[in-house]
């Protein structure tokens, strides 16, 4: 593959177009190998340049092309890999274009494809380009009208945006649909499916009393596993109304399951496309994990109809301007469907897994970037779940009531039109009368800020002061960084548990001191409660003022987070230990923490959903971070893994009567149900297990064995299933080889039983794991199928990953250059895990930087090429 270096796009050089589109017509011709499209735009100038037509186009055939009914001369036009230029247009025109191009070696599953015998489009962010020739920009908005022909008997369904207005049969077995969208939007939100499909079929009264129509399309005999997805979209169209005021506009509301997907899903205007992984689910073949993603996806889908599409991006640089208020939106949704403390232990579990290593790392970026190479390289947890947290804070800082009035601006003012992140705070500085100018600096700098809290009692004085500074760490580009405007909600709690002094400060400059006063007694500080803004706090808590924070703290998140920052620094010096070769010195604080995990294991007035987070200890991931914080010299992953294994010993043998005592209760059958009370109770029963195998004996195997042979749903059989290939040993193949046999025929299983081996362990592991990539189901051009095995592999198995001669890292960086060959969005995304390279101790570093230079010198996709140029700052 050559490679050509690719523009650099920045944010300084935009512009408006110099063409507007009134309205576009798009005929499909559908053939598997030769699909023919002819596009009729009208079109007109937008200033009084007489500037060229700019439009883009990859991979796609130019039959014929026409200005006002006339053929265009080769003189007028300039026709290049990546587009296409019209010279000497008049001031109002019509431009007729047809092209042509082949779905079927589409492998890059981005503009038209085939995927499992139906016609598919991905259009987000430039896949449009692949399907005819366009300015493919987010600010060019147009009204679509678009008519598919196919063949009816191979093509009986044939869908696209808006409202079908026409259909009927045509010669020689072939059929047609004709749709409008009434809905001016960007080419990214447009969408064709054509197939065979089984159909959920409902309806939803919106709070106008409109009749909506509700279809799901999946693939035949997959039905009844799309009824969960479609009960939680009835529950985000009653929620969006209730909490936004936002009522769906179209006439019928549809979503399409196909297999073969780069992304999660797609909110295209009244045709969303999900990824079945996202979508399909039952008892027996989906876990808890996958109900809950499916009913947040299918809400995050739906609120872009109004976070979006009727409002949508001014270009790709404003692209958290649609995902981060999105995702704010859904995790909402899923507060008030789950809970809201443990929803948000959730969501930050993932941010700081996700995105607080990207902010520290050579790929970090600001919430709205400055400039690309490749803008399908930014759909990152920084734009979407840091994005979020803007938005929260903007909440948080102005109160309810005043938010919702800058939301309800916001849709009022901006409706059909593609706006800026400028003139979304805009709003709600029209609603609060506050200059949140500062604020915008949380969207241009880049970096988690680090917040330094020190305290002091006078017990004379009877004062308690907080003193608070703040300070950004400098990431690629952005070496001084200004103060933040950031609320932090914080309280006090009495030595026995009671809690007083509750507020929420702005806090906006270098330092500040906040002084409580008539205070009897030195207080525990309880602060950024419910994770207020999204930074590390450097806080040297004591041992004793974390564990009354654990038992008492009102604020259920600060609890967990007491739990997390004790465990935190447990582990940080455990591997320092391991790396040293030194024994432990906080043998106490450990057996104090564990004492207290068990305490709250055997509250029965706990949620057990709580209990089941609050007794996983940090992520590896996290781990590194903090010891990374305290050196720059980088620390041993597998030491850190080592750690946290011995940490986990340490509450499984401290709490090992309580541990079977709960898995037996536990283990009383009760009907299945997919809500939180459900999905908790099932969390906690494999939690007990992963803590009772910690102490591997023949009791705690059989345990597991009989679960995985016994259970009625996923979540339990893969729970025992991958407690038994933590066991190792035959019953561990044993059981992988009969959950294979059990579910070869269903492919969203077979796409957990790859994650599941990707974690095997031994001395043969690796070469069990490259075998794979050769077994009859492993599709190497499945995006679902390829994060499982090989994402599952660099992020699931530290100790064979990580292992020190570096055949982890060859192994792994084989299978992105094979998939950089047929996608190179995934195979960039997958490439993105080497980003914790300069994390890691200079061995693995020195292998890491060998791997990411043999992916440069491969030559590779742009995409790949972003990706491995920043990974090592060049």
């Amino acid at each position: 593959m050559k490679t050509e270096m690719p523009v650099i796009t920045r944010l300084k050089d935009y512009t408006t177009p110099d063409f507007k589109i009134e309205t576009i017509a798009l005929d499909f011709n559908l053939e598997p190998k030769e699909t023919r499209v002819r596009s009729t735009m009208k079109m007109h100038r937008t200033n009084e340049t007489s500037s060229p037509l700019h439009l883009n186009g990859e991979d796609i055939k130019l039959i014929s092309l026409k200005v006002d009914g006339k053929t265009v001369p080769k003189s007028q036009m300039l026709q290049s890999k990546i587009g296409l230029e019209i010279k000497n247009l008049p001031e109002q025109f019509i431009l007729e274009i047809e092209t042509s191009c082949n779905p079927a070696t589409n492998t890059s599953l981005m503009g038209l494809y085939v995927s499992g015998g139906r016609f598919c489009t991905q259009c987000e962010a430039e896949g449009f380009r692949k399907i005819t020739y366009f300015p493919d920009r987010p600010d060019m908005l147009a009204t679509y009208n678009v008519r598919i022909e196919a063949n009816k008997a191979l093509y009986p369904t044939l869908l696209a945006n808006g409202n079908c207005v026409e259909e009927g049969d045509l010669s020689e077995g072939r059929h047609y649909a004709k749709w409008e969208d009434p809905f001016p939007k960007p080419c990214y939100l447009f969408a064709l499916v054509a197939g065979k499909f089984d159909t959920v079929s409902d309806h939803f009264i919106t709070m106008s009393g409109r009749d909506i129509p509700l279809d799901i399309y999946v693939d035949p005999g997959d039905a009844p596993r799309a009824l969960y997805a479609m009960d939680a979209l009835k529950r985000s169209m009653k929620w969006d109304e209730e909490a936004f005021g936002r009522e769906y506009d179209l006439d019928r509301f549809m979503i399409v399951a196909v297999r073969d997907f780069n992304f999660g899903a797609m909110e295209n205007k009244g045709l969303n496309i999900f990824n079945s992984s996202l979508l399909l689910a039952d008892e027996a073949s989906a876990t808890d994990m996958n109900f809950e993603l499916i009913e947040s996806v299918i809400a995050h889908e739906y609120f872009h109809n109004w976070t979006g599409n009727r409002i949508t991006c001014r270009d790709w640089f404003q692209l958290c301007l649609k995902e981060g208020f999105t995702v704010f939106r859904d995790q909402e949704f899923s507060a008030d469907q789950r809970g809201a403390a443990l929803q948000r232990i959730k969501d930050v579990k993932a941010l700081r897994a996700r995105q607080f290593p990207e902010d520290a790392g050579p790929l970090s970026h600001p919430v709205r970037p400055a400039s690309y190479m490749k803008i399908d390289n930014f759909y990152t947890a920084t734009i979407y779940e840091k994005g979020a947290e803007l938005i929260r804070m903007l909440k948080t800082l102005l109160g309810a009531a005043t938010f919702r009035d800058g939301c309800d601006h916001y849709f009022k003012t901006l409706d059909g039109t593609a706006a800026t992140i400028e003139q979304f705070i805009e709003c709600f500085e029209h609603a609060s009368g506050h200059d949140l100018s500062q604020f915008m600096l949380w969207y241009e700098q880049a970096g988690t800020p680090s917040v330094n809290i020190t305290t002091a009692y006078d017990p004379k004085a009877k004062t308690f002061d907080i003193s608070f500074k703040q300070k950004t760490a400098p990431t690629p580009g952005q070496p001084g960084k200004k103060p933040l405007l950031m609320p932090i909600k914080m309280g006090l709690l009495e030595r026995n548990g009671q809690t007083f002094g509750e507020q929420i400060i702005a806090f906006n400059d270098t330092a500040h001191t906040v002084r409580y006063e008539n205070i009897v007694r030195e207080p525990v500080l309880s602060v950024f409660r419910g994770f207020s803004a999204p930074v590390t706090v450097d806080y040297d808590q004591s041992p004793s003022d974390a564990l009354i924070q654990m038992r008492a703290d009102p604020d259920l998140f600060n609890r967990w987070e007491a739990s997390q920052a004790l465990a935190r620094d447990i582990l940080t010096a455990l591997t320092r230990n391991i790396e040293t070769g030194t024994q432990p010195t906080n043998h106490q604080t450990m057996q104090l923490y564990t004492n207290a995990l068990i305490s709250i294991v055997e509250d029965k007035d706990m949620d057990m959903g709580f209990k089941a987070l609050a007794l996983a200890p940090p992520a590896n991931g996290v781990i590194l971070q903090a010891l990374s914080a305290q050196s720059r010299k980088g620390a041993d992953p597998l030491a850190v893994h080592q750690a946290i294994k011995l940490l986990r010993r340490a509450i499984s043998e401290t709490g090992a009567d309580a541990f079977e005592n709960l898995y037996a209760e536990l283990s009383t059958p009760a009907p299945f149900t997919p809500d939180a009370l459900g999905a908790g109770r099932r969390a906690l029963r494999n939690t007990c297990l992963l803590f009772l195998t910690e102490t591997p004996n023949p009791k705690v195997r059989t345990l597991a064995q009989n679960q995985f042979l016994s259970a009625t749903n996923m979540t339990e059989e893969l729970a025992a299933l991958l407690a038994l290939v933590r066991l190792g040993g035959a019953d561990s193949d044993d059981a992988l080889q009969h959950f294979y046999t059990k579910w070869e025929n269903t492919p969203l299983v077979i796409d957990k039983w790859f994650a599941a081996c990707a974690m095997m362990q031994g001395d043969t592991a690796l070469r069990k794991i490259e075998a794979l990539t050769h077994h009859s189901a492993y599709r190497g051009g499945n995006p679902n199928r390829v994060r499982a095995l090989i994402g599952g592999f660099a992020t699931s198995n530290p100790e064979r990953f990580h292992h020190i001669d570096g055949s982890g890292y060859r192994f792994f960086t084989d299978n992105v250059l094979a998939m950089d060959r047929r996608n190179p969005q995934v195979a960039a995304r997958l490439l993105g895990i080497f980003g914790i390279w300069n994390k890691l101790d200079p061995v693995r570093q020195s292998l890491i930087k060998i791997e990411l230079a043999r992916v440069l010198a491969s030559k590779p996709s742009a995409n790949v090429l972003e990706i491995a140029t920043k990974s090592l700052g060049d």
